[in-house]
């Protein structure tokens, strides 16, 4: 009952997506139906291969389906370049496994790239220091460790306030303890500013932070789990 009360963010219904590979014709995706449900932390898990990451492209506007449709809260997306355009900058923010930052730029210049382009961002200081990154605005990403890079790129996700929070793989350059510290201030992100969040990984443990789990598995959603009672992410290991 709790979730027909909860609005839908993102609706997929009979996503698939084909492409050829030299003469294989490969399914990544078979007939997707799934709902991202407002303020909701979702890992969406499965092992590698079996099409996460080419559902979280085409949820975010970055690749588009061979079939099936898309909803933003009851709005059908018509796949234009145009319309995916504003979705992206508009209502999506991306945290992919690598940070992609920017290396002549401190860190509150890489937050400002996304500001600047923003409706109604949040300043660059205040989304650093959600992420716990107060004292490091103005250092390189050279001067900055992994883990710290990678809050860097989700300061900047969450800097221009994105209804969606998409992470592909985010910790899967880190080592356990810091990618503990990342999901931290994903689930902070989540609780405190209301994002619905869906994080894609091959990592289990990290299930057990979400308030729903979907499983997928060649290129079909196997399972979707409620999960009763949150784990912190402090107390995550693996």
């Amino acid at each position: 009952m709790m979730e027909q009360a909860l609005d839908v963010v993102l609706q997929a219904r009979g996503l698939t997506r084909s492409y050829r590979m030299g003469e294989v014709q490969v399914h990544a995706l078979r007939g997707v139906d799934l709902d991202l449900l407002e303020k909701q932390f979702v890992v969406i898990l499965g092992p590698s291969g079996s099409g996460k990451s080419t559902l979280l492209n085409i949820l975010g506007g970055l690749d588009v389906p061979t079939s099936g449709t898309l909803r933003y809260r009851g709005r059908e997306l018509n796949w234009s370049e145009g319309d995916l355009t504003s979705f992206r900058r508009e209502r999506i923010g991306f945290v992919f496994q690598f940070y992609n930052l920017i290396p002549s730029l401190t860190a509150r210049e890489n937050v400002m790239l996304v500001t600047e382009i923003a409706r109604s961002p949040m300043p660059a200081e205040q989304a650093l220091e959600m992420v716990g990154l107060r004292e490091r605005m103005d250092h390189f990403p050279s001067q900055m460790s992994g883990g710290e890079q990678q809050r860097v790129a989700i300061a900047r996700a969450i800097a221009k306030r994105p209804d969606l929070l998409l992470c592909d793989e985010p910790t899967g350059a880190l080592d356990v303890t810091t990618g503990r510290v990342v999901l931290e201030v994903l689930d902070r992100v989540n609780r405190e500013l209301g994002t619905t969040t869906a994080v894609i990984t091959h990592n289990m443990a990290i299930a057990q932070m979400a308030d729903r789990v979907v499983t997928i598995g060649d290129g079909k959603v196997t399972r979707i789990e409620t999960i009763e009672h949150r784990v912190s992410a402090g107390a995550l290991s693996w």
